[in-house]
C-alpha cells in the first residue's frame, strides 16, 4: 500500500467547480474522509474575478483545494469560442492557484486532461510527452490553457514550496454529465442518440468521422476515488496521468453504447466530419505505482451512466446559450439544443455498419 502522507481527515477541503461531473463525484468520495466540504457557487463566487477569489479564499481558509472548474465543451464549442475557453480558463486557475498560496492553503490538485499531448504522441502517453509536439486542433485553446494551469503549480513549487499537484484525467464520462447533443463529449453523445434512436424506432444512428480513433475512458466515480488517493499519496512535480489503461475504438464503443442501452439498428460514420487525434490512450504507470487502478468496467460504467440519463442526472446546455460551461460555476438555463453536433443532416458521404 502506497503511504497516506497528506490525510484529509479533519481538514477544510474546498472543492472548486463542485456543479460539474467531475466536482460532484470529488464531493462524494469526500464524504467518506471525515473532512469539512466547502463548495461556492457562482452566485457567491466568480471564479473569473480576483478580488473575489481572494476574498473568499482568505476568509474560508480551507486547508486543501481541488480545482475542478473550468470551461468545458466538446469540439463544436472549441471551435466556435476559442477565445473564451483560452481566457476564462487561464484567468480562473490563476486566480484560484494564487489565492491559495496567499491563504496558505497546505495541498492543491489541479485537474487537467489528456489533451494536452501532443496530437501525435507516442502511445500509449507518458507524462514526460508533454510539449514534444503540436496539439489537437479541435481542442488547442482548452489544451494550452491546461498547460499553463499544469505549469503554474509547478512553478508554484519551485518558487514558494507549495505542495501544489496536479492530475490528468483521461475521456470521463457518468453521472451529472453533459447530454446535449450540440455541445457534448462522445460518450453522453452516443448514449442520447441510442436511447433516442430505441425510442423513436429509428433504424440507424449517426458518428462522426471514420470511427476508428481510438479512446480511453473512466468512470467519473474512479476518477475522483483517483484524485483522492494521489492528495494522499503523492506530492512531486510532475503531473500524473489518471486513466484506465485500456482504449477503443469509437465505432466499436458506439456498438457497445448500443448494446448496452437496447439499440438495435445500424451504426453510421459521417466521414465528412473530423476524426480529431487518432489515438489517446494514457500510460498510467506512475498511478498504478502508487497502488491505485480502476474498479468501474466499461460496460458497467456505460450502464450506470445510462441509468442516471434515464433518471435525470445530467446537463443538457443549449448552443443559444453556451460559449462551454464554466463546469461548477454556471448558473445558465439548460435546454434542449436544436442542431445536434453529432447528427448533422444531409450527409454527403457516410459508410454504413450494420450489426453483424
Amino acid at each position: 500500500m502506497a503511504e497516506v502522507i497528506y490525510s484529509l481527515a479533519g481538514k477544510k477541503v474546498y472543492v472548486a467547480g463542485h456543479r460539474g461531473m467531475v466536482g460532484s463525484a470529488i464531493v462524494r468520495r469526500l464524504a467518506s474522509e471525515g473532512c469539512e466540504i466547502l463548495t461556492a457557487t457562482r452566485a457567491e463566487l466568480d471564479l473569473r474575478r480576483q478580488e473575489q477569489v481572494e476574498v473568499w479564499m482568505s476568509k474560508n481558509r480551507p486547508d486543501a483545494v481541488f480545482l475542478a472548474a473550468a470551461r468545458v465543451g466538446g469540439i463544436l464549442a472549441n471551435a466556435t469560442y476559442p477565445a473564451d475557453f483560452l481566457y476564462d480558463n487561464l484567468i480562473l486557475q490563476a486566480n484560484v492557484i494564487q489565492a491559495a498560496h496567499r491563504a496558505d492553503v497546505e495541498k492543491l490538485m489541479f485537474l487537467g486532461s489528456s489533451c494536452i499531448y501532443p496530437k501525435f504522441a507516442e502511445q500509449p502517453i507518458v507524462e514526460g510527452s508533454l510539449l514534444t509536439g503540436s496539439l489537437e486542433p479541435t481542442n488547442e485553446w482548452y489544451a494550452i490553457a491546461k498547460i499553463a494551469g499544469l505549469k503554474l503549480c509547478h512553478a508554484y513549487r519551485k518558487q514558494h514550496g507549495r505542495d501544489f499537484i496536479s492530475a490528468m484525467p483521461t475521456n470521463l464520462y457518468g453521472p451529472d454529465d453533459n447530454f446535449d447533443l450540440g455541445s457534448s463529449h462522445v460518450m453522453p453523445a452516443l448514449i442520447r442518440k441510442a436511447h433516442e434512436a430505441k425510442i423513436n424506432g429509428e433504424q440507424e444512428i449517426c458518428i462522426w468521422g471514420t470511427g476508428t480513433p481510438r479512446r480511453e475512458f473512466l468512470h467519473v466515480d474512479d476518477c475522483a476515488d483517483a484524485c483522492l488517493h494521489l492528495m494522499k499519496t503523492y506530492s512531486a512535480d510532475s503531473h500524473v496521468n489518471v486513466g484506465s489503461g485500456e482504449d477503443i475504438t469509437i465505432l466499436d464503443l458506439a456498438y457497445l453504447v448500443s448494446e448496452v442501452v437496447g439499440f438495435e439498428g445500424k451504426i453510421k460514420c459521417d466521414l465528412t466530419k473530423p476524426d480529431g487525434t487518432p489515438r489517446k490512450l494514457l500510460n498510467v504507470g506512475k498511478l498504478c505505482a502508487l497502488d491505485w487502478s480502476p474498479k468501474i468496467g466499461l460496460k458497467k460504467g456505460i450502464a450506470d451512466a445510462y441509468r442516471s440519463f434515464l433518471d435525470g442526472r445530467y446537463l443538457e446546455r443549449s448552443n443559444k446559450v453556451m460559449a462551454g460551461d464554466l463546469t461548477g460555476q454556471s448558473d445558465i438555463s439548460f435546454e434542449r439544443a436544436e442542431t445536434s453536433a453529432l447528427h448533422a443532416t444531409p450527409l454527403s458521404t457516410v459508410a454504413h455498419h450494420p450489426r453483424a
